[in-house]
């Protein structure tokens, strides 16, 4: 009876002590963690109970490498009953790992200064599938007639032939326009120019496998590079955008597209940077000026002429005045300059322009012996201090853009005393912006999701860490880590938001794109960054979205913001080409940096 007595007792009070089981998710950054950087799981906790404490364990033995405390939880968030930052930055031991709370698991991850090796190069496969006239992922040509001048307030231009072959698709559309395109190109040396040791060669100039002697990145950007020139054929003429919507026919490989538009033969409209309203469906786009695309080929071309040089040496000479003929065509007619559609209302409706022609000015600034155009570069800056997206809660498409300012980050490396610190300043507010409106929910991200969230959000990452690098304080470390994990899985859904990346954890597997039905090589689009989530309100107002499959992520879908995987849905589960390419900076840092650890 004592015996009995006493296993009883021992039962009740072991149950007393130990933790309550919950039903709960554990997500965790599924590419991995670099040794020395900051770590944080969220807790998605479906019970309201408390949270208390959690271990970090080894995945191959189970046996617990650290203990940890908490004092506090996020709380109530949406349908989780509870909501549970999970700090454990201290683990900076290389090793493969899982986080336990309460009886739930976390996926395993590494903990390693190898984890984002390569992966900036792993996404130029998407930019190579993209390639438009050569496509070495088909290797087969399509596009190659274009195009035929539209949109001009120029008589004499309507309806002449262009040749304008070559550059890249948009995203699964054929669309093509300068706005993204040089913004892409833009990135792409940017990355190069910061971390060039980041870069392999094992693609040549055309895209396919093979060696030739030149970064793959570089030869990404001499595709890109030279498509850009053609748009710009001369100076003061440039062109704004490859097609319209009407190329929006459903899913069909480039090679064979039957899309028409005013002519029987395959000719495509090429759009005329004109400086005045042009289509958009059964109104006109509210185009203002050209100072927002001529801004972007100058600031592009500058740029080429430094980084370019090493590799084509004449080449990149003849960019120069290519870049100060693009930025004084800025100046002739301050404004915007939107795209345009004729079936619907969509476009891009880029509203800045102040932001390309700082960037413009301070990389011509570069070219030059110094000075020069540094004056322009801080007057335009002061007209748009931050991001007008940064902060706020929603905004049209790519109504601001690019989504980061790079030429803030430029100017203050140029700049000296009150006026660098006043560039400085414009940086941290805007990151401060996304701080504020980020502390509202357990995953610290404070971007709007809108239409290409996932495009903002890399820009965001990207301000952070150069802001942290140009003056050493660590205020938005939490910030940029938070929505560096969100990207590679600590998001509530669980999944990556690169196709394939980081491979066998869990990651876009049925894109929106017209290379599902290519084939059993060609079922997904690798390296390609997704839109991202999106407002349910946005969601639920946007024409012909339908899911083809279960949404395994139903119990995950939110009021805040909502993601699919499903080929149906375009607004969240589309690849972009500029979104992609904006990784490439971000992840050759974090390369560099573990290289160093």
């Amino acid at each position: 009876m004592k015996k009995t007595l006493f296993a009883l007792l021992s039962v009740l009070l072991l149950a007393a002590c130990s933790e309550p089981q919950v039903t709960g998710w554990i997500r965790v950054n599924q590419m991995g963690y670099l040794p020395v950087s900051k770590k944080v799981a969220v807790f998605l906790v479906k019970d309201t109970v408390d949270i208390k404490k959690f271990e970090v364990k080894d995945s191959a033995t189970g046996k617990t490498i650290q203990k940890f405390e908490l004092t506090e939880n996020f709380g109530t968030w949406e349908q989780f009953g509870n909501t549970v930052r999970l700090d454990f930055s201290s683990v900076e031991t290389p090793g493969v790992y899982y986080l336990e709370a309460n009886g739930v698991k976390s996926p395993y991850f590494s903990i390693n200064k190898n984890v984002y090796d390569g992966t900036a190069d792993f996404v130029l496969n998407y930019l190579r599938q993209q390639r438009c006239g050569w496509n070495p992922y088909l290797q087969d040509s399509c596009h190659l007639h274009d195009g035929y001048i539209t949109g001009s307030n120029d008589k004499k231009l309507n309806g002449k032939h262009v040749d304008v072959v070559g550059g890249w698709h948009d995203a699964t559309d054929y669309l093509q326009y300068s706005t993204t395109s040089l913004n892409t190109i833009f990135q792409m040396m940017f990355a190069y120019q910061q971390n060039p040791q980041a870069f392999g060669d094992e693609y040549g100039a055309n895209g396919l496998p093979g060696a030739n002697g030149i970064p793959d990145i570089i030869d990404e950007v001499k595709w890109g590079m030279d498509w850009a020139l053609k748009m710009n054929p001369e100076k003061n003429l440039m062109f704004n955008q490859i097609a319209d919507d009407r190329d929006h026919i459903g899913f069909r490989m480039p090679t064979n597209d039957p899309a028409r538009y005013d002519r029987k033969t395959p000719e495509r409209p090429v759009y005329h940077v004109c400086g005045e309203p042009q289509i958009r469906g059964k109104f006109m786009n509210a185009t203002t000026g050209v100072s927002s695309t001529a801004g972007k080929f100058a600031s592009t071309f500058a740029l080429g002429a430094q980084v370019l040089g090493k590799f084509f040496p004449e080449y990149a000479a003849g960019l120069r005045q290519k870049a100060k003929d693009a930025y004084e065509f800025g100046l002739s007619k301050p404004g915007n300059h939107q795209t345009a559609s004729v079936v619907s209302p969509y476009i891009y409706a880029e509203d800045n322009w102040v932001d390309d022609m700082e960037l413009a000015a301070i990389q011509l600034d570069f070219l030059g012996q110094g000075g020069e155009y540094l004056p322009d570069a801080l007057k335009w800056a002061a007209q748009e201090p931050v991001t007008p997206w940064m902060g706020a809660d929603t905004a049209s498409h790519y109504q601001w853009y690019p989504f980061v300012n790079l030429g803030h980050y430029y100017t203050a490396q140029k700049a000296r005393g009150a006026e660098r610190d006043t560039v400085i300043a414009y940086m941290k507010k805007g990151l401060q912006g996304i701080l504020d409106r980020g502390e509202s929910n357990p995953f610290l991200n404070g971007v709007p999701f809108i239409w290409c969230s996932n495009n903002l959000t890399v820009g965001a990452i990207t301000q952070a860490h150069l802001y942290e690098n140009i003056t050493g304080d660590t205020s938005y470390a939490e910030l940029e880590a938070a929505l560096r994990d969100w990207l590679f899985g600590c998001n509530p859904w669980g999944t990556s938001m690169i196709v394939a990346m980081p491979g066998c954890e869990d990651n876009p597997v049925d894109p929106h794109s017209s290379y599902r039905d290519g084939g059993a090589n060609m079922s997904c689009t690798p390296g390609g960054l997704v839109d991202g989530p999106v407002y349910s309100s946005i969601y639920n107002n946007l024409l012909g979205i339908s899911l083809y499959s279960k949404d395994v992520y139903e119990d995950f879908q939110t009021v805040m913001c909502v993601y699919h995987d499903d080929y149906g849905d375009y607004s969240t589960n589309e690849p972009t080409m500029d979104g992609t390419a904006s990784l490439t900076y971000i992840l050759s840092a974090y390369q560099k940096e573990g290289a160093k650890m």
